[in-house]
């Protein structure tokens, strides 16, 4: 089967999820990487990671958020106020950051003004700040909550072997994932990347085994391609959330290529396997609050810049491009913090603010890119 990764990581909603749908299944979306997809697979339920690029404008998102705020959440509910998501059977809201979880309340005020919006089941799901023993066992109950919550709104019975399974066929993707890392990485890859980020996109919106089976494909096949990135310059995209494979190909430009990337949806989230002894739930709690690269986590941003250093040396990148979205705290704060590290380290950075999907202004960020590409290789130059 021949697959679009573009085409499936730009739609909103996709052939898969008509077919899941078309089969009387359900399909809950949800806003941040810490939720457990593995709960919703061992509940047949489809997970489905909510985004807001593939809104044209913002009068809605506008009007309920005002305009200082991130502009990735007023996307988002600017798709829902235009009915784009009415595929959706529940929605969960998780406080990501400040401006997501302002999604909840706005969500449900548009709902009242709009009417037939908000999804039949609709569920705020919260995410301790830090990873320690009694976060842990905090993390556990609410997605203990979380089950109960689903098996009496869907009238269905989520068990731990079938979670366990989940486990482990989620972890044959993230291997697979990390295959794709791999090859990204390479010094003469087959793929840049665009493509490695429509490919990783596009697996938030099937069913795992589908994209497993897809994924397996796709690798073997780009592992026999001929290699022709060789000679650009090699890139690392860090900072906010990006779901826009454009952003990234106004990035490669045609000089360089993205080899590597620290981003919400993409390689965060298939650096480790979950566990898959002892209780699942545990497991599951465990693997998804110490996934820590987020800068939502407290005290731990020297685990942060090591993640760094180290995918920075191994992949061998000549530059970092450090972004954030307009009004992201987070990220632009310690943005500025890994500049300042990662520059005393003999790392050439450049931080960006930038808006999100249609709002990017791709003419002042081509300049910036373009001399900052023009340094790297005039320093390049000058060591050889």
């Amino acid at each position: 089967m021949t697959v679009d990764w573009k085409q499936l990581a730009n739609a909103v909603e996709n052939p898969f999820i008509a077919d899941w749908k078309a089969a009387g299944k359900k399909v809950v979306g949800y806003t941040c990487s810490y939720l457990p997809d593995e709960i919703f697979h061992a509940a047949d339920i489809l997970p489905y990671r909510l985004r807001g690029n593939a809104a044209e404008e913002c009068s809605i998102g506008d009007t309920y958020f005002g305009p200082f705020i991130c502009s990735l959440p007023k996307h988002l509910l600017q798709l829902v106020g235009e009915k784009r998501l009415q595929f959706l059977d529940g929605a969960i809201i998780t406080p990501g950051c400040d401006s997501m979880r302002r999604i909840d309340e706005c969500w449900r005020k548009a709902d009242g003004d709009i009417g037939g919006i908000k999804p039949p089941f609709f569920f705020h799901f919260g995410v301790p700040h830090k990873y320690t023993d009694y976060t842990i066992r905090w993390f556990t109950d609410e997605i203990l909550r979380l089950i109960d919550e689903l098996q009496t709104h869907f009238d269905l019975e989520i068990r731990s072997e079938p979670i366990r399974a989940s486990i482990r066929l989620y972890n044959r993707g993230r291997a697979l994932l990390r295959r794709l890392d791999a090859l990204r990485t390479d010094p003469e890859s087959p793929i840049d990347g665009v493509e490695a980020l429509a490919v990783i996109m596009a697996g938030s919106s099937m069913a795992r085994e589908d994209y497993i089976r897809l994924l397996s494909a796709y690798i073997d096949e780009r592992e026999r391609a001929e290699r022709d990135t060789s000679g650009r310059i090699r890139l690392m995209l860090v900072g906010s959330a990006n779901d826009d494979i454009e952003l990234v190909r106004l990035v490669q430009g045609d000089r360089a290529v993205v080899v590597a990337d620290n981003l919400c949806f993409s390689a965060r989230s298939h650096l480790e396997d979950v566990d898959e002894d002892g209780d699942p739930v545990d497991a599951l709690a465990r693997y998804y609050l110490s996934k820590n690269e987020c800068p939502r986590m407290y005290g731990q941003y020297e685990t942060r810049l090591r993640i760094l250093k180290n995918k920075i040396q191994s992949a061998n990148v000549d530059g970092v491009v450090l972004q954030n979205i307009r009004f992201c705290d987070m990220h632009g704060a310690e943005n500025g913090l890994f500049d300042k590290d990662l520059e005393a380290d003999g790392v050439p950075c450049l931080r960006i603010e930038r808006e999100y999907g249609p709002l990017v202004e791709k003419g002042r960020l081509k300049i910036r890119l373009d001399a900052f590409l023009e340094k790297i290789a005039r320093q390049k130059e000058v060591r050889r």
